[in-house]
């Protein structure tokens, strides 16, 4: 599980308890040079995060900017994503109804600015890489190599495709369930022959396979245009799967989380024919949920027909709060691997041994996609404070960003009734920040700010 603490990311609602080249690992790991990043901590570690992406050099017409002082602006990463941000930002509004809101159009937003961040990256590790090789030569030999044909991808592109080319891939699976229904000479079928259709055009025809629910697996698996394309990814995203090719069929599909897990089925008058074992030897529920069905150990062991009627069904924002969720936990436990153990929370704790040189080494990239994840849901859910916490003390992992996480935590004690000596940690530890900031800008070493 993630060493973060586990009631951090939970969605506000009872139902929501319930995204160029090869994989970005840093071509340049094996050399000693320092690979400066944005405006991430000092001490680096090349990017793990193995999400693909192929779209327009988002810093393409400033490849020699590091050399001319003539040439154009070098954007900066919040420029690239802002588009996309702004994107799903609209998608979520309040003002939308929640039955209008697309949740894969949602998704694949969210990996769209994962992935032109992590391009906007791998670039600026490149150009720097390049200044410190120091020889004409290696200059343009990099240039060649980080310089893309401007009429082969466009910037809005996910992996080469459109996010409307994404969403015709859920169409084509729709209509190859229409195709199968047909072939076994069902004209009107009920919900419960839709999904046997769906499962044998997902498991058998396309071959998808579900990946475990750790959170310790590849990045790709969390993103729905990784699964579209790998066909394996985690058993939330074939549930979204199963919502999205369902509602092209007519058939409503809903879900809610129980425990760790988020169980879907179609909306039926008899639901425990549902819980029936079919010739396969299981249940069209554990076909549809996968093997958390049949694990003694998980609370959708205990489920029956009369008891899904009891749940409380997720929204369309809570599933998207949900997707996010498990986006920061699969990222902040990436980022803290080089620091096995590291709870986000420590600090907090641990006031008495404040000082800079104590933050824990961390992978700077997946930090940044655990905090844009973080950013996201709080858009989603504005009053969730421990998701506003746990971005305050993303930021101050990121050493040069005090005086965000003071923000981020100021709101946190002054907007939110918050547990008394929780509250009183927080103050503790903002006042400990304020110092930090002050220091910070004074010609110091590291090592003398240690704050008492």
């Amino acid at each position: 599980m993630l060493s973060a603490s586990s009631s951090s990311f939970a969605p506000a609602s009872a139902a929501a308890m319930t995204m160029a080249s090869s994989p970005l690992v840093s071509r340049f790991a094996a050399h000693r040079t320092t690979l400066r990043c944005d405006l991430l901590d000092q001490r680096r570690l090349p990017c793990s995060s193995g999400i693909q992406m192929k779209m327009r050099n988002p810093i393409a017409t400033a490849s020699a900017s590091a050399f001319n002082n003539d040439a154009p602006r070098t954007k900066s990463y919040k420029e690239v994503i802002k588009p996309f941000r702004q994107m799903f930002s609209q998608e979520i509004s309040s003002q939308s109804n929640d039955s209008d809101i697309s949740i894969a159009k949602v998704l694949l937003y969210i990996a769209a600015e994962d992935e032109a961040f992590l391009a906007f990256n791998r670039d600026m590790d490149a150009r720097f890489f390049m200044r410190e090789r120091e020889t004409i030569q290696d200059k343009t030999d990099s240039e060649e190599q980080l310089e893309p044909d401007p009429s082969e991808t466009d910037s809005e592109e996910l992996d080469g495709k459109s996010i409307t080319e994404w969403l015709s891939e859920l169409d084509a699976i729709s209509k190859q369930v229409e195709a199968e229904l047909l072939s076994r000479g069902i004209n009107s079928c009920n919900s419960v022959q839709v999904l046997e259709a769906v499962n044998t055009v997902l498991f058998d025809t396309r071959g998808f396979k579900r990946t475990s629910t750790c959170f310790d697996e590849d990045p790709n698996d969390s993103y729905l245009h990784s699964v579209l394309t790998s066909r394996c990814g985690t058993a939330f995203l074939f549930s979204v799967i199963y919502i999205e090719v369902c509602q092209r069929l007519g058939v409503p599909i809903v879900g809610a989380k129980v425990g760790e897990e988020f169980l879907v089925w179609p909306e039926t008058e008899n639901p425990e024919e549902l819980f029936e074992v079919a010739t396969s030897g299981k249940s069209l529920f554990a076909i549809v949920n996968g093997k958390c069905v049949d694990d003694p150990k998980s609370m959708a062991s205990e489920l029956t027909g009369k008891s899904l009627l009891g749940l409380d069904v997720a929204t369309n924002r809570d599933i998207i709060g949900i997707a996010l969720a498990n986006l920061f936990r699969v990222h902040w436990k990436r980022a803290s691997k080089p620091t096995p153990g590291q709870m986000l929370t420590a600090p907090l704790t641990e006031l008495n041994n404040f000082r800079i040189s104590n933050i824990p080494l961390l992978r700077p990239h997946d930090l940044r996609l655990a905090i844009a994840a973080a950013e996201r849901l709080l858009i989603l859910e504005p009053n969730n404070w421990r998701v506003r916490r746990d971005l305050g003390m993303m930021h101050y992992y990121v050493s040069r960003q005090c005086r965000e996480a003071i923000i981020e935590l100021s709101i946190c004690i002054a907007s939110f009734a918050i547990e008394e000596e929780e509250a009183k940690e927080l103050k503790l530890f903002v006042e400990k920040l304020h110092r930090l900031f002050s220091l910070m800008s004074s010609p110091l070493d590291s090592d003398r700010l240690a704050l008492r």
